[in-house]
């Protein structure tokens, strides 16, 4: 049976499990910033906002701590999650900073960039544009470059954990 939700009687956790039922690519924003390995894991990433120019954006709450410091990177690798990325996943977003890339296989480019192995998909991105979104913040990112391995199945998330798509 419909339950509705209203603005009125908003419940948080009504809403959030049915945002839940909407399949996610998750994917990790990650930088070196000050000598320093930072990552950022993200289920609101969209890509295919503009093809020209090229931009993708994502949602970020506004209480992160992380992001204000990705933030000041001149560029971000952006690597969408592959199946092998399962096992590390919770870790690379877990609140002890000094742990999330212990055991994660990485590439570093010349632009400080980090990019995870075995990612279907990675985006060199900067920050485009920044918009204001209740408790959130969108993030709108420009393409600079990018590379695909179709060999690494995509994760994603759906009704609050990690799956992979099935043919």
């Amino acid at each position: 049976m419909l339950n509705p939700y209203s603005a009125e009687s908003a419940d948080p956790a009504l809403l959030r499990q049915a945002f839940s039922g909407f399949p996610c690519g998750v994917a990790a924003l990650a930088a070196v910033v000050d000598d320093e390995p930072t990552v950022l894991v993200a289920s609101s990433f969209s890509v295919g906002v503009s093809q020209d120019p090229p931009l993708v954006m994502f949602a970020v709450q506004k209480s992160s701590t992380t992001w204000p410091v990705l933030a000041t990177a001149d560029t971000l690798g952006i690597s969408i999650l592959g199946e092998a990325h399962a096992p590390v996943t919770r870790q690379l977003a877990s609140k002890d900073k000094a742990q999330r890339f212990a055991g994660v296989e990485t590439h570093v480019s010349e632009r400080g960039s980090i990019f995870l192995d075995q990612a279907p998909i990675w985006l060199d991105c900067s920050v485009e544009h920044v918009y204001p979104a209740g408790d959130h913040d969108i993030i709108v990112l420009r393409v600079l470059g990018l590379m695909s391995d179709f060999s690494h199945t995509p994760l994603v998330w759906h009704r609050s954990q990690f799956t992979t798509l099935a043919a």
